[in-house]
């Protein structure tokens, strides 16, 4: 196992049924937060013309296509494919881990499967995947997320460049109890006697709990941010002994 999470050697499996081709670039980038990528494999039917759009995006991004064909009608051979390689794969220990791209619950067992043999399992797909998937992963990133970021940062460069700025769209949702409680309740189980949390470690126990949990996904860039425009939470922010560094606690106020 590599000594830090953005080491991690990654194995990016894609499901071409479930991912539009626009989503890639700004998909990979995302990968690279979490680990290098070094086997890219996408799976589908290339016969099929609804994937013809594939082609550049697969040669800009160096991933690997992979043909399966739809043996039966109304039977998902791709999800087979898949299957077979993550498993093959999990047996050459050339990896730390895996990224699982799709939105289909089907993947829900093998992303069980692969975190009981120890791997860090991150999922990406559409915020209508089913939730038995989603928890399955240790953390699942929604891909209209990753799209909203990708926007903004094409908004940045073309107000830079003085040219008409791409339409942004919406992509954040109201915090509502479910999240404070959430929030709380983690605060809780890590409180010392004081009431105060570390909130790194708060949000890794979030993440734990609610593995689609994404500050991005309530228009925030970190958690930082968020819990400081939450009535609910205080903040305290303790030096380090380190220029610009500094440790955030939470507590829950009474």
């Amino acid at each position: 196992m590599q000594s830090s999470l953005n080491e991690l050697r990654l194995a990016v499996l894609i499901d071409a049924d479930n991912v539009p081709y626009s989503r890639v670039k700004g998909m990979m980038e995302e990968i690279a937060r979490y680990g290098i990528p070094t086997i890219k494999r996408i799976y589908g039917d290339w016969t099929k013309p609804a994937l013809s759009g594939w082609k550049n995006v697969l040669l800009d991004n160096a991933i690997t296509p992979i043909q399966q064909y739809g043996y039966t009608v109304g039977k998902n051979a791709t999800d087979s494919a898949m299957i077979i390689d993550a498993m093959d794969i999990l047996y050459s220990d050339r990896v730390d881990g895996f990224c699982i791209v799709s939105s289909d619950s089907d993947f829900t067992r093998l992303a069980t499967r692969l975190r009981e043999a120890g791997m860090k399992v991150y999922g990406i797909g559409e915020r209508k995947t089913p939730n038995p998937f989603i928890v399955a992963c240790d953390k699942f990133i929604y891909l209209e997320i990753i799209h909203a970021a990708t926007i903004k940062h094409d908004q940045q460069v073309a107000e830079n460049k003085a040219v008409k700025p791409v339409k942004e769209e919406a992509a954040a949702v109201k915090i509502g109890r479910d999240i404070v409680g959430l929030i709380a309740s983690s605060v809780t189980d890590l409180a010392d006697e004081d009431g105060w949390a570390f909130l790194a470690e708060v949000g890794n126990l979030i993440m734990k709990k609610q593995p689609d949990f994404d500050a991005r996904n309530y228009g925030f860039q970190k958690l930082t941010p968020l819990v400081k425009t939450l009535p609910q939470f205080e903040i305290d922010e303790r030096e380090t002994g380190q220029r610009y560094i500094k440790h955030i606690y939470i507590r829950n106020k009474k």
